[in-house]
């Protein structure tokens, strides 16, 4: 291997002769061989966005030359589109407040320029990756500004998604409109319920963790970009500050803002701990919803097998024909990760002091390793299972006929009690609660279908909404 010599401030190094990163890269290469996770695609994508939008307002004001500056910003244009991933190579457990992930984008981007100016690489005398690439930036204000930059677009992106699963559940409820089935409080039997209102609740409380989501988006939008090492926006050339975040929005198509108050940006990266929490949230409706489908497909003889989830992949292996709930028990897995996920950035997050938040590297990946697995998990689980969920409307019949929530529809007519009783009775004997009141005469026949018309038991033909 052939290798080219650099220095920095520690001292000299050798570093391989094809790479386009440095001796700073190189350092953090040897101290932290933790995970072996390398930074997410979209991270990439976001810092070297906010290099290149630097790059644009230094040349804007005439604080960087030209020719410089035109090949950082070609540069970048080109990794931002794919090119160079595999030189992005700095663990996600590394140096506090990423410098070591904002030194191998500055070298990567200094080398490349390099090669376009028909440079050697490692000749910083032409393009520094401190003096030129990080002309008026910190990683201390680059690091937040791709994360939340990163967070931003993953999260339209599952936001995108979560639309199509809540539409998937409504499709459903239209498709089980009207069809009756026992309600379960406490895992016992209840009144009954009907389909279509149970697939509208879950459609619903979707929807509720889309508007926390949103939300807790509109804060993402602030960014510290031009605020530099602790918020006061030192080093940085009049104007900057504003034409770098225009320059970003512009080249990240994203509606972004310079942050009202850049020392307080610096310190708390708390818009990052409220997009967690909504998320976490969203895990915890999409848990409910998962254990749901579980209850009521189990079976399918022994269980509830109130409904048919779609084979995907046989269950076993040892007991041949075993069909089991596995995109229901794959959410859950993503869900419990989320809610992980949540708690390290909370402690990231309560982390922060004095002037900066020194833990972010662990809140970026963890933030867009649970928007990223939400996004492929809940686009999984819609594809291969709401959309084929089918009911079995025997089973519902049956289950309901001979549920003893039935004795609370009676309950106003003959008092708690009396209703109490026949409900005793019917397990008893193993009767059914309207056979019971039929025997005994308590209420006519008319009166008791009236009194069982699924619509009136479930309040009325309801939209879904």
């Amino acid at each position: 291997m052939k290798f080219r010599i650099e220095k920095d401030t520690l001292g000299k190094k050798k570093v391989p002769s094809d790479v386009y990163y440095g001796i700073e890269t190189m350092r953090a290469i040897e101290n932290f061989p933790v995970s072996g996770i390398k930074p997410h695609p979209k991270m990439i994508w976001a810092t070297v966005a906010v290099k290149r939008a630097a790059a644009e307002a230094n040349m804007e004001i005439g604080k960087l030359n030209k020719k410089i500056g035109r090949e950082i910003v070609r540069a970048a244009k080109g990794i931002m589109e794919g090119r160079l991933q595999d030189q992005f190579v700095v663990d996600v457990f590394q140096a506090g407040a990423g410098t070591s992930h904002n030194m191998n984008a500055n070298e990567v981007l200094a080398n490349r320029s390099l090669e376009f100016l028909g440079k050697e690489r490692g000749e910083y005398s032409v393009v520094h990756p401190h003096d030129h690439v990080n002309m008026s930036q910190s990683t201390n204000d680059v690091f937040p500004a791709a994360m939340y930059i990163a967070s931003l677009s993953l999260t339209i992106e599952l936001i995108t998604v979560l639309k199509d699963f809540r539409n998937a559940l409504k499709d459903k409820a239209k498709e089980f409109y009207g069809i009756l089935k026992s309600g379960r409080t406490h895992l016992q039997d209840a009144v009954p319920i009907r389909l279509d209102q149970v697939f509208n609740a879950y459609a619903s409380s979707i929807q509720r963790g889309i508007n926390r989501i949103e939300k807790a988006k509109k804060s993402l939008r602030e960014i510290g970009l031009g605020a530099t090492a602790v918020g006061t926006g030192i080093n940085t050339g009049r104007g900057y500050r504003k034409i770098a975040v225009k320059r970003l929005s512009s080249v990240t198509k994203l509606d972004l803002r310079p942050a009202e108050n850049p020392v307080e940006v610096t310190q708390n990266p708390t818009a990052v701990l409220t997009l967690s929490g909504s998320l976490r949230s969203l895990a915890v409706d999409l848990i409910k919803i998962a254990n749901d489908l579980r209850l009521m497909s189990s079976g399918p003889r022994t269980g509830l097998g109130e409904l048919n989830l779609p084979p995907v992949q046989p269950g076993s292996s040892i007991m041949p024909g075993k069909v089991n709930p596995v995109m229901a028990e794959m959410l859950n897995m993503v869900a419990f990760e989320v809610i992980g996920n949540d708690h390290t950035i909370s402690m990231a997050t309560q982390a922060s002091q004095l002037e900066l938040n020194v833990m972010m590297p662990v809140m970026a990946y963890k933030i867009l390793q649970s928007l990223d697995t939400l996004k492929s998990g809940i686009k999984a689980f819609t594809d291969r299972c709401i959309s084929g969920i089918t009911v079995n409307s025997e089973r519902c019949r049956e289950l309901n006929d001979i549920s003893l929530g039935l004795a609370t529809i009676i309950s106003p007519y003959i008092g708690y009690e009396a209703a109490a009783e026949i409900a005793k009775e019917a397990f008893k004997t193993g009767k059914s609660v309207k056979d019971v009141i039929t025997e005994k005469g308590i209420l006519s026949t008319e009166k008791l279908d009236e009194l069982l018309d699924p619509f009136t038991i479930t309040g009325g033909k309801q939209k879904i909404i």
